[in-house]
């Protein structure tokens, strides 16, 4: 799933497992530990350059005698070098997880138990969901690192061409909206007003969550399917009213990747897609022209009170159990979540900063802005280790909207069957 460059596309893509034993509080700078090595593995993508150049050179400085071994990983096949890595005699100290991952990681006992630690770690500065992604049973086994959530992305210039003055706020005045852009190009048969497609998922998740439901409810730990709510299909159905409203052309049995749909926004004949800033970057690659005229607003919701909740994409940090360096690895998150590098996560990345609710340096910029506006009406999919079956393989959510899409299914029939599967998932 996420990283700096391709925040939430994801959460399977980053599959791992992991919890554990408790490792105390307080803080404290290094001391007498000459000859000792921390080993730090981070994702591709996970950090510029000069970020980890500087977080690395500060944190010896305060660590006489401590060198940090930054191992870059790569995503494919980090679930199995993991899983291989906890469960040996020398771990890495500090690693990356995804953070729908992370629960899975600590229900097998593989992370340490950071609960001494939330001082530290500004853990009052965590956004709630955040904080809910890095923990499991109850207590936190990891630290948020970044998070990014999906804005609608769109094209200034059609925007005024089609004399639509500002980005609309309600669900109302957005499908207003397709319904101008679409007057305004009548005449060029390959414009998508909307670049929709039926298994994104992701932005389901937004429309089911504005309505007041969820794809499954926890009690005691055991958690419930709740696809069949009337809460739940009224957006299931919305989400199928922007798609007919939209005209788009974007396949009912694929996501926002088969194409990748920053492809087509880069066409030139597309005015809005809902995704992830580096989408919006990727395009503006492909067509530099795009720089001036792309921007981004949050996903409208019902009305004008709030926007819709958004799925927050992103990575955790957490400290391996068998660590032999437990101490280290907590003051090396400790000087990471530090308004510095906060800051910095921001600043430089453009992504939303994991322990630090302060978005100020993101909100000048007019795609991460949006997005980290966005952001604090932000959720997660439920934490539990055995979400990731329902991502991976055949996801019950992809099959229930290219039913209703297609026209195969009523809503009814595939969202009863959507959440008998998902509940058959959760259960294990």
């Amino acid at each position: 799933m996420e990283r700096w460059k391709r925040l939430a596309v994801g959460a399977a893509a980053l599959a791992v497992a992991t919890s554990g034993c408790g490792i105390g509080g307080g803080g404290g700078s290094g001391g007498d530990q000459d000859g000792k090595t921390l080993t730090v593995w981070l994702m591709d993508g996970s950090a510029p350059k000069s970020f980890t150049d500087d977080l690395h050179k500060e944190f010896e400085a305060q660590h006489d005698g401590v060198q940090v071994n930054y191992v870059v990983q790569q995503w494919k096949g980090i679930q199995d070098k993991l899983t291989t890595a906890l469960a040996g005699n020398n771990p890495p100290d500090v690693i990356e997880l995804g953070n729908t991952q992370t629960a899975r990681f600590a229900e097998q006992g593989t992370l340490a138990d950071l609960s001494g630690s939330l001082g530290d770690l500004a853990g009052g500065q965590w956004q709630e969901a955040l904080k809910e992604s890095a923990s499991w049973d109850g207590k936190p086994y990891a630290m948020p690192f970044y998070a990014a959530n999906r804005t609608v992305i769109y094209r200034k210039d059609m925007f005024a061409g089609a004399g639509i003055a500002a980005p609309p706020k309600t669900r109302a005045e957005w499908l207003d909206a397709i319904d101008k852009l679409k007057a305004a190009n009548a005449d060029n048969p390959d414009f998508d007003p909307l670049y929709l497609p039926g298994q994104s998922w992701y932005v389901l998740l937004s429309f089911i969550w504005d309505e007041g439901g969820d794809i499954a409810v926890s009690d005691g730990g055991k958690f419930t399917a709740t696809l069949d709510t009337p809460q739940a299909k009224a957006g299931v159905e919305f989400y199928a009213k922007l798609v007919e409203a939209s005209g788009t052309k974007a396949p009912k049995d694929a996501d926002e990747a088969t194409p990748q749909q920053y492809e087509l926004f880069a066409k030139g004949n597309t005015a809005m897609m809902i995704g992830l800033p580096w989408e919006a970057a990727s395009a503006i690659k492909a067509d530099q022209k795009l720089a001036d005229v792309t921007a981004a607003f949050p996903i409208p919701g019902k009305d004008d009170a709030r926007t819709a909740p958004v799925f927050l994409g992103g990575s955790n940090l957490a400290i391996p159990a068998g660590s032999k360096n437990q101490q280290l690895a907590r003051d090396y998150l400790k000087l990471l979540a530090s308004p510095e590098y906060q800051d910095r996560i921001g600043s430089e990345a453009k992504a939303v900063p994991g322990a630090s609710r302060d978005v100020s340096a993101l909100g000048s910029d007019p795609i991460a802005g949006p997005m980290a506006a966005a952001a604090s009406n932000g959720k997660v999919t439920p934490v539990t280790p055995n979400w990731a079956a329902v991502e991976a393989g055949q996801n019950p959510l992809k099959d229930m909207m290219t039913a209703v899409l297609t026209g195969a299914k009523s809503v009814d029939e595939a969202a009863a069957e959507a959440n008998a599967r998902i509940g058959e998932l959760l259960a294990g």
